[in-house]
C-alpha cells in the first residue's frame, strides 16, 4: 500500500525557512516521481516541483524558483522541500504527491499524502 507522510510544517517568520519532509513506503521507489502541491483556501492548489528519483531531474514552479529545493535521501526513502526566504503568498497545506514524471509536472498525482500547513508570520 502506498503511503505519503509529510512532516515539518510549522509558523515561520517572513524571509525564514523551513524543511519539509515526505516519507514514502509500500511502493518500488523509481517507479514514480514526487512532487510537491499546496493549497490554500483562498487559492485552490497550486503545483510546486517534482523530483524524479531514477535521473535526479526536478522541475519547479515559477513561483517558488531559486526559493525552493527538492531532494532525495535514497535510504531514507524521504523527498525533502527545503523553502528558503518565506513570504505570506506562501502560507498554505503543502502536500506531496507519487504520479509518473509526465503526470506529476501537470499536477496530476495518483497518490499523495494528508498535508502538513506551513503559516508564513510578518
Amino acid at each position: 500500500q502506498v503511503q505519503l507522510v509529510e512532516s515539518g510544517g510549522g509558523l515561520v517568520q517572513t524571509g525564514g525557512s523551513l524543511r519539509l519532509s515526505c516519507a514514502n513506503s509500500g511502493y518500488d521507489f523509481g517507479d514514480y516521481a514526487i512532487g510537491w502541491y499546496r493549497e490554500d483556501p483562498g487559492k485552490g492548489p497550486q503545483w510546486i516541483s517534482c523530483i524524479e528519483p531514477g535521473s535526479g531531474s526536478t522541475r519547479y514552479a515559477d513561483s517558488v524558483k531559486g526559493r525552493f529545493t527538492t531532494s532525495i535521501d535514497y535510504v531514507k526513502r524521504i523527498v525533502y522541500l527545503q523553502t528558503e526566504s518565506v513570504n505570506a503568498e506562501d502560507t498554505a497545506a503543502y502536500y506531496c504527491g507519487a504520479a509518473p514524471w509526465s503526470y506529476c509536472v501537470r499536477g496530476e498525482f495518483r497518490f499523495w499524502g494528508h498535508g502538513t500547513q506551513v503559516t508564513v508570520s510578518s
